[in-house]
């Protein structure tokens, strides 16, 4: 997946306009060509310096998001993809404490440690071997404590159904709870950046092809590491809109620990 960083030089320089203009009114002009070529100058000292900046900042941090997808034929009990890692039972998350924030269970739905407890469901259509919010909701909230502050390589999620309900589309934050403004359980009216959490990934499976079958979503970091964290948060949004079962069949979640 491509990543794209835009970043706007205009505002980062003040009177100094690297798109090509000069704010005449925070900076006085001499109509000398000493002038223009000392100001060109300076414009190009700061936009390679800022353009050295960006670089370096992305090489720090580049998230990954790898998606895969197994249709109705080529769908499997193993979660087999080509490119996302099957499921585990061993990951950092087979001990997490899960808790829905603002949000309800379809009553339909298995509990909410069926995310993590290692067991697939075998066919396409298995409403208690799967987790999902209640239906005609437009999502919700759900947080994921793992214990203690580790160091995170991966963020797996993985979800199987026919229809519409096999995509996923959510966000994901992270925290390791020490902002003195953290709050660990934002309700969804609530902006998390501004409560000690980190936004990591959004995530949106979705194509224009068919959606049902198995899903796998992959969240990794070129350095190897998304960060050190405690609390995931998992903004779950509604696939489509189009009739009351638009939220999507979570079959588990995976977090591996960095070795």
């Amino acid at each position: 997946m491509r990543l794209t960083l835009r970043i706007s030089l205009c505002k980062l320089c003040g009177p100094l306009c690297l798109c090509g203009e000069i704010s005449s009114k925070d900076i006085y002009h001499r109509d000398t060509e000493d002038h223009r070529g000392n100001t060109e100058k300076t414009k190009l000292f700061i936009f390679t310096t800022l353009t050295l900046l960006v670089l370096a900042v992305a090489a720090q941090g580049q998230v990954r998001i790898t998606i895969d997808h197994n249709d109705n034929k080529t769908a499997n009990a193993e979660f087999k993809f080509q490119r996302v890692p099957s499921p585990a039972r061993n990951d950092a998350a087979a001990k997490a404490i899960l808790t829905l924030v603002d949000a309800e269970a379809d009553g339909n739905s298995s509990d909410i440690g069926v995310l993590t407890d290692g067991l697939l469901p075998d066919a396409e259509d298995q409403p208690r071997r799967n987790f999902f919010l209640n239906t005609g909701t437009g999502g919700g909230r759900l947080r994921m404590d793992l214990g203690s502050v580790i160091a995170i390589a991966q963020i797996n999620s993985y979800s199987w159904h026919s229809n519409s309900r096999g995509p996923q589309v959510y966000r994901v934050w992270a925290s390791d709870g020490a902002d003195p403004n953290f709050n660990a359980e934002p309700k969804g009216t609530m902006d998390p950046a501004k409560f000690g959490w980190k936004s990591i990934a959004i995530v949106d499976t979705r194509t224009d092809e068919e959606d049902g079958g198995q899903y796998g979503v992959s969240i990794t970091d070129a350095s190897g590491s998304l960060g050190k964290f405690r609390y995931l948060l998992f903004d779950l949004y509604p696939v489509e809109v189009a009739d009351n079962s638009g939220n999507t069949f979570y079959s588990e979640i995976d977090v591996v620990a960095k070795k």
